[in-house]
């Protein structure tokens, strides 16, 4: 499959948000599905009276996370090994790959299941199987579909979102032998559903992610609404679960809590269709917990970044940002796309990602929906001021920003430059007007004003 990110550059953004919005139905589509969502979280949010009380306490437990982290995971590595579950520690993406692909290798398999895991899509743990020999078949729907199309996910709960019926029709057919031009939901699923249904049976390795565990008892929750964790773990001989180590939370009372609010971000729904506890293997079976940091305690360190960790990956805020809606989730080239990945990935390669920050409005409306009450847009500007200071901002752009420092300091200039750009505007404007301007490119200039703001203000200050 390939890789958002793998090979992607330091820039892409802007150039990637172009390819997508070549095709414009596609794009206003995409736009209006995603707010459509956006708006049955709303709906959902409204019909709970202490949402933000819900909000607050979320945060808070997740401060407390932070702020203790080492500790909770102690906890829980001793309470799941009490369990009877193996508890590994990996470093970084190569040490986790490294780890499951040792796990398979000591059971002797060359084919797993893999139920929607994001954080392995950050380490490319498919790609690096794949090239071991070892088959990985992801058995979330939307998973599944993007793994057919040799495409990344571009949306951390709905990974297909950017598709349409018709194309998902053509990829089945080519690749499920379904009949040409068969579009039909109903039938697409239980097309997939045949597919599968043999995976699993067949399969003694199934692998999933994580998004709680507990520390106080070692256990840990998966939330699906297809069943497709439950159907792999339950069948296969060696269940692996991979986690980042910030999605501890301290003790099981705190679950009501983060379930109230994370498909209700997510989706609008109550609750997913499956909340499943894992605690023990069954008998005769192996466990194991794969627990990564991958950068997490350098991000950890950060104050003003800190609250990143909070994150409880249910994308609300890529639902409602009006960039991601209209650039889709792949013109992020990372795992974790939208606002929240925009200041996680240039914590992982600061260089690579450094057009991330900049792909916002910094309107806020992220931090508004978020059910943990991160900062998101003003991280984003934080991150922006880090970048350019270290000098990872591309060169056009600083040098933009010295010459408008340097005339918004300089008053004489400002006003000559202000009536200079309104007479050109007014009586020439081919030279603003142009492929040259990337505000024309997107927009319609707006009407030249007769005079400034200062000039009206001098005749009416009285």
């Amino acid at each position: 499959m390939k890789q958002n990110g793998g090979k992607a550059g330091k820039g892409d953004h802007a150039a990637l948000a172009d390819a997508f919005n070549k095709d414009e139905a596609r794009v206003n589509w995409h736009d209006e599905t995603l707010w459509w969502i956006r708006q049955k979280r709303d709906k959902a949010a409204h019909g709970v009276a202490d949402w933000e009380l819900l909000r607050e306490t979320a945060s808070r437990i997740k401060e407390n996370v932070l702020s203790g982290l080492g500790g909770y995971l102690e906890q829980f590595e001793a309470a799941a090994a009490a369990n009877g579950v193996t508890v590994h520690w990996a470093a970084d993406a190569a040490e986790h790959n490294a780890i499951v692909l040792g796990l398979l290798r000591r059971h002797g398999v060359d084919k797993m299941v893999k139920s929607k895991s994001m954080l392995t899509e950050e380490c490319h743990l498919n790609e690096f199987l794949q090239e071991q020999g070892i088959e990985v078949v992801d058995t979330d729907l939307g998973e599944r579909v993007v793994q057919l199309a040799e495409e990344p996910p571009s949306h951390i709960v709905l990974p297909c979102i950017h598709k349409k019926k018709e194309e998902i029709g053509e990829i089945f057919h080519e690749h499920l032998g379904t009949p040409a031009g068969n579009a039909d939901p109903q039938f697409l699923t239980h097309a997939a559903r045949l597919h599968l249904r043999e995976k699993f049976l067949t399969r003694r390795a199934a692998l999933t992610g994580i998004n709680f565990a507990v520390a106080e008892t070692g256990e840990f929750v998966v939330c699906t609404n297809e069943g497709n964790a439950d159907m792999g773990a339950h069948l296969a001989d060696v269940h692996i679960a991979c986690m980042g180590i910030e999605k501890i939370i301290p003790r099981r009372e705190h679950l009501g809590v983060f379930l109230r609010l994370l498909t209700r971000s997510a989706t609008g729904q109550p609750i997913t269709t499956y909340s499943s506890h894992f605690k023990k293997p069954r008998p005769g079976k192996e466990m194991h917990i794969v627990l990564v940091d991958n950068g997490r305690s350098v991000h950890l360190g950060r104050k003003e970044f800190r609250n990143s960790l909070k994150c409880i990956r249910c994308a609300a805020c890529f639902n409602t940002c009006p960039v991601y809606r209209r650039s889709g989730g792949h013109s992020y080239h990372t795992a974790v796309a939208g606002p929240i990945g925009s200041i996680l990935a240039p914590n992982l390669d600061r260089e690579k990602y450094a057009d991330l920050p900049f792909a916002s409005t910094l309107c806020g409306s992220c931090s508004n929906v978020c059910p943990v009450k991160i900062d998101i847009h003003d991280q984003l500007y934080k991150w922006r001021q880090v970048l350019v200071q270290s000098g990872h901002a591309p060169v056009a752009k600083k040098a933009a920003m010295k010459t408008m420092t340097w005339v918004l300091s300089n008053p004489s200039v400002y006003h000559t430059a202000g009536k200079a750009g309104r007479w050109f505007m007014l009586n020439a404007p081919f030279t603003v007007n142009n492929g040259m301007n990337p505000w024309y490119k997107q927009r319609d200039m707006p009407p030249v004003p007769k005079e400034s703001f200062g000039e009206w203000y001098k005749k009416n200050k009285k």
